[in-house]
């Protein structure tokens, strides 16, 4: 009974409702659209307050209901009307004009919604992708414009559109005669059912239609001359300009999504697409562009301690942390940190193609025509902001294609042995400032150079040491290399502890040897560390004095550091052993090169220094120490080398540090004490308090402690076999 009552119910709605002509419909919506500006004559009615946007809802609706109805892959008439007499065209017009004020929002939502839902492919018609790039040269002209919300969404249906097919970014991006050209072998087949007109889409619609062509023709006039369509030139306005414009806008969402739909642009799987935005198109300029005007818009001067506290800001969090103390141009230097956080993420994202150009560019407008003149600049302002700056990069930088640009600008292209009087290169540079008369300029550069190390890339270490130990022409020819270490363990019989110092001095006693419980061979290793451990005499250590300040302490930290050191070498292929030296090799001088060079003779003033320079200078020396490189072993954690004259290696250097240490110590009255009270207040035990001979004491301070970092970093690295036969990490449960 109910099934019968609902039948009939359903028969009788069927029977009232009346049948829907939709082209009808369509057109009568338009009409009315059009009929509006041929009769009102209120021009401060805003649009929503009108029936546009419903008549345009309803269009929409029309357009969504009949591809519905339609087989697959054809269109219906209301959708043949739509691209027959150009309404998208006259819709940016109308937009253009703004009237009534707020018609170009609706527009955008138009376009928007027609482009989103359905799902016929218009972008390759000339009546649809024209008035697009009409539209994007309309938006992002104007910063903090109203309908900043409307162009993103926008975009983001544009840059998803291309994602799904790639070619359709020569439609949007280039001009009328480009596309013309290409019309006749891209563009699909005629719609069915399509008029004569279609055909030549560059004429105007027909006047001879029916009554669907009412209404609009009345706007036609109004419509600019196809011939005067300019070329898509990368100095107007069109999709790349206007996500570049959007991603400035205050407005937090908008500029995200702004950013995102960029990254979706650059990303297309397509090398023709690729290839096309990186040679036609504004991109990587502009992306560059606006990049240089965010440092430029930075104060002059700016504080390594200021740029250090926004470390690690992200482009979808560009805005500086509010828990952070204030300071002048820290919003400004957080958008620039921001945005060269955004270019790393788009260049790691990309295609290759694009990819490559846009590193270029970066390296190119920013490092070389920007930095690279301040980094050679005579003002220490100048100097030591650039410096600090290239160092924040630099640690946000993650894309090997722009870590690769970073290289090249800073060490070159070379990777031959530097000579001793080369000075013309950015590298040499930078290595003199770090041995610059101001300290704070010498501390900034050595943390650049440190940061430069931690990156995986292999010619920065082959460029700045490696090349320069190669042939091991540090090792005097001639002399056999002894086959264990047991043969040259007494270090009273090392050269450089006699060498110039006084005949009171003796080494520290020596801890005692590793029990026998041991593995077999790793007395070698012991006596090793112990070399770095009894280099400090007993005088002149203070550790035992405090609790957790012994060697120990520093290996659990030198094992990790150790092991992602190893693996991000690891790709690199670096040898597992020495090569043997070559005893019929005619000698040549040794040059420890740029690097070394400063290192060492910071590292020989050590007790001369401040502490804070101190403590930069021994944090580089313990990157170094750390690359699983046999040469960097040998030269750098092996007491036991046999040295060419006139050469030297970390060893050698803190041997003389101690005996000048040695003849310091007898000029200062109660030594012993003091050093314990100046250890007290680097610990912050106590309060601090001006000492006479304070940078010596503090010196000490950083030697002793720098000694056991060596002796764990040799620990974690020799493996139980001795330093020459293997680089493998020592088995776990042995840290």
């Amino acid at each position: 009974m109910l099934s019968r009552l609902g039948a009939l119910l359903q028969e009788a709605v069927g029977a009232w409702e009346p049948s829907i002509d939709l082209l009808e419909a369509f057109v009568e919506h338009w009409k009315g659209i059009t009929q509006y500006y041929i009769e009102s004559t209120d021009e401060d009615t805003p649009a929503k307050k009108t029936d546009i946007p419903w008549r345009l809802r309803q269009m929409l609706d029309i357009l969504v209901y009949e591809e519905r109805q339609q087989a697959a892959g054809e269109a219906g008439p209301c959708l043949e009307y739509l691209l027959q007499h150009k309404i998208l065209e006259t819709l940016c017009t109308l937009g253009k004009a703004e009237y009534p004020p707020g018609m170009r929002q609706q527009v955008f939502q138009f376009f928007s919604k027609v482009l989103a839902q359905v799902q016929h492919p218009l972008l390759h018609y000339l009546s649809v992708h024209r008035p697009v790039q009409k539209l994007l040269r309309l938006g992002g002209t104007i910063p903090g414009s109203l309908t900043e919300k409307e162009e993103v969404q926008f975009t983001t249906v544009l840059c998803s559109k291309i994602q799904q097919d790639p070619a359709l970014l020569t439609y949007i991006l280039e001009g009328k005669k480009t596309v013309a050209r290409k019309k006749v072998s891209r563009e699909p087949p005629a719609l069915p059912g399509e008029m004569a007109s279609l055909k030549d889409k560059d004429q105007p619609p027909s006047k001879t239609s029916d009554t669907v062509s009412c209404g609009a023709g009345v706007l036609t006039p109004q419509l600019p001359a196809d011939t005067e369509e300019p070329d898509g030139g990368i100095g107007e306005n069109n999709l790349i300009t206007s996500l570049i414009g959007l991603c400035k806008s205050k407005k937090g969402r908008v500029a995200l999504k702004a950013q995102e739909n960029l990254l979706l642009l650059v990303s297309v799987a397509s090398q023709a697409a690729a290839t096309y935005l990186v040679q036609s198109s504004p991109c990587c300029p502009a992306i560059v562009e606006h990049l240089c005007q965010l440092y430029q818009s930075m104060p002059t001067f700016l504080d390594p301690a200021d740029i250090a506290t926004l470390e690690g800001i992200s482009w979808r969090l560009p805005s500086a942390p509010s828990d952070e103390a204030s300071f002048p141009g820290k919003e400004t230097l957080a958008a620039f940190l921001g945005w060269f956080d955004y270019c790393d993420h788009l260049i790691m994202e990309a295609h290759t193609v694009v990819a490559d150009a846009l590193a270029k560019a970066v390296a190119e407008k920013l490092l070389v025509e920007t930095l690279q003149p301040q980094l050679l600049h005579v003002s220490e302002q100048s100097l030591l902001t650039a410096t600090a700056l290239l160092t924040a990069l630099l640690r946000q930088l993650r894309s090997p294609a722009l870590l690769q640009e970073a290289v090249t600008f800073l060490l070159g292209m070379e990777q031959q042995p530097a000579a001793l009087e080369d000075s013309c290169t950015l590298c040499v540079h930078l290595i003199r400032h770090c041995d610059h008369l101001s300290d704070e300029i010498s501390i900034a550069t050595l943390r650049l150079f440190e940061e430069l190390l931690q990156k995986p890339h292999e010619q920065i270490v082959r460029n700045l040491i490696l090349c320069h130990l190669e042939g091991r022409l540090y090792v005097v020819r001639g002399a056999p290399e002894p086959e264990s270490y047991e043969d040259t363990l007494d270090l009273e019989e090392d050269p450089y502890f006699t060498d110039g110092l006084d005949t009171g001095f003796q080494p520290s006693s020596k801890p005692t040897p590793a029990p026998a419980t041991n593995l077999d061979g790793k007395t070698a290793v012991t006596e090793i560390v112990n070399s770095f451990l009894c280099l400090v005499p007993e005088e002149a250590k203070t550790s035992a004095f405090l609790e957790e300040t012994g060697y120990d302490t520093y290996v659990h930290d030198a094992y990790g550091l150790f092991q992602e050191c190893s693996s991000r070498v690891a790709p690199w292929g670096w040898p597992k052993a020495l090569t043997p030296l070559d005893l019929h090799e005619p000698e040549r001088p040794f040059f420890e090169g740029h690097f070394f060079r400063m290192l060492f003779d910071r590292m020989s003033r050590i007790l001369e220094q401040p502490y804070s320079l101190n403590l930069q200078v021994t944090s580089v020396l313990s990157r170094l120490a750390l690359f699983p490189h046999p040469l960097i072993h040998e030269y750098l954690l092996d007491p036991y080398i046999n040295l060419a004259p006139g050469c030297r290696s970390l060893f050698s250097v803190l041997v003389r540090v101690i005996g000048d240490l040695m003849q310091r110590i007898q000029r200062v009255p109660q030594f012993p004490g003091k050093l314990l009270l100046v250890r007290k207040q680097l610990m912050g035990q106590v309060p601090g308090e001006q000492l006479d001979h304070q940078t010596l004491l503090q010196g000490v301070v950083v030697l002793e402690e720098f000694c056991k970092e060596l002796a764990a970093i040799a620990f974690v690295q020799f493996p139980p076999q001795g330093p020459h036969l293997c680089l493998s990490p020592p088995p776990e449960g042995h840290v």
